[in-house]
């Protein structure tokens, strides 16, 4: 199955469509939507990706999203990934962008937050296992060999500003 993505530049400017496979093989830069959720608690889902899936199997995430399509927004991608994966609707809100350096290939990495106010309905093509950690719990999971080396990279810069009593700033590279 084809599945297209913008290939983008290092300033994230759009150069054209390609397929992501293709994208992935050659190491071209296109784009990934992620959302990190909160519940009313405050505390952050995380999950562990299903042992056949083609990326990251068995991986553990504190983020859900994937490729934007065509013609997205960051916002929209983060947004449709969450209906996608997670079953439930919520607004997004930025936190931070940057390059990533990417396990399997480079991608521009924009990553959201959303508070989610209801059940969730896990897609098990996408979701094995999930539960609700508290910051520090979070913190402590993420030197876990198992949990996916994009995400600690982006878990480092979505904490770092929390660390140092800092707001999250706008796309870094």
């Amino acid at each position: 199955m084809t599945e297209l993505v913008e290939r983008v530049d290092d300033d994230d400017r759009v150069i054209g469509l390609v397929d992501r496979g293709e994208a992935i093989r050659r190491r071209w830069l296109h784009r990934v939507a992620t959302v990190v959720c909160r519940d009313t608690r405050g505390r952050i889902l995380v999950h562990r990706r299903p042992p056949d899936a083609a990326r990251f199997p068995d991986g553990v995430n504190f983020m859900l999203g994937g490729a934007s399509e065509p013609g997205e927004t960051y916002e929209e991608a983060a947004a449709r990934e969450l209906t996608e994966e997670l079953g439930v609707r919520a607004r997004p809100c930025f936190v931070l962008k940057f390059r990533c350096a990417g396990v399997i290939s480079p991608y521009w990495l924009g990553l959201h937050e959303a508070v989610v106010t209801g059940p969730v309905a896990p897609d098990p093509d996408e979701i094995a296992w999930h539960d609700w950690l508290t910051e520090p719990q979070l913190a402590e999971l993420v030197r876990d060999e198992a949990f996916v080396p994009d995400a600690r990279e982006a878990y480092h810069r979505w904490a770092a500003p929390r660390r140092d009593g800092r707001t999250p700033a706008g796309p870094a590279g």
